[in-house]
């Protein structure tokens, strides 16, 4: 039987750092989206939970929702991405993609028949983002954020500082494991997240098609994680 697509096109969608700058991206762009249309962060739950907190202080509730309702949601989509990842469901990354690409697709379809609410439509989108991030956690054995850049920028520093120290990882995949070539690796998922929210400006003009080609971006993911297809081109 042949394959959904090309072996080699597989291979290299399934490899772990282009799987992770993959994701993302997807997490800036969509982030990128949020806070253009609606001021408040979707994947970024240190700036929401600052944002809160403000409006919280200044007794503006009515402006402190949305961003808490952000918080709740993303949280509420980790739980349901964790429960996924560690449950003993042979194909849980496949159903977080395809979930996570079916929040975006019905908040899409969504925008065509109903005007934008930030309280409706932030739950939708956080959630999403907090699904997709048990999907990949490290890379070998380098922890990685998928939304968390603080995390991302404070690892790469930590890198740097001790590859100038020669100071090697304490528990290396061979020579080739190098403080540096984790530093790098860091980069790579911090310039695809900023690379995402770029792409979201640049997309702006397609309305309220806008978030089809995170959609799509993770559907594709879904398809590359079904075991079977694993199999046929392992």
């Amino acid at each position: 039987m042949m394959c959904l697509m090309p072996e080699p096109r597989v291979s290299i969608l399934r490899h772990p750092k282009v799987e992770a700058t993959s994701l993302a991206l997807v997490a800036g762009y969509v982030d990128g989206y949020a806070i253009r249309i609606f001021g408040t962060f979707v994947s970024f739950m240190s700036g929401n939970t600052t944002f809160a907190g403000i409006r919280l202080g200044r007794v503006n509730l009515a402006a402190a929702l949305p961003p808490a309702l952000a918080i709740v949601a993303f949280l509420g989509g980790s739980f349901t991405g964790n429960w996924f990842a560690h449950s003993n469901l042979r194909s849980s990354r496949a159903v977080i993609f395809a979930t996570a690409a079916f929040v975006l697709a019905l908040f899409v379809i969504f925008g065509f028949h109903h005007p934008l609410h930030p309280n409706a439509d932030i739950p939708l989108l956080s959630f999403a983002m907090g699904l997709i991030n048990p999907a990949l956690v490290r890379v070998g054995r380098e922890p990685i954020n998928l939304t968390f850049v603080t995390g991302t920028l404070n690892r790469i520093g930590s890198h740097l500082a001790q590859a100038s120290l020669h100071i090697k990882p304490t528990d290396p995949q061979g020579p080739q494991d190098t403080q540096l070539r984790r530093a790098m690796l860091e980069t790579s998922v911090w310039i695809a997240f900023l690379a995402g929210a770029i792409l979201s400006a640049i997309a702006a003009p397609l309305g309220a098609l806008e978030l089809l080609p995170a959609s799509a971006l993770l559907i594709l993911f879904a398809l590359i994680a079904v075991p079977k297809l694993q199999e046929r081109s392992n």
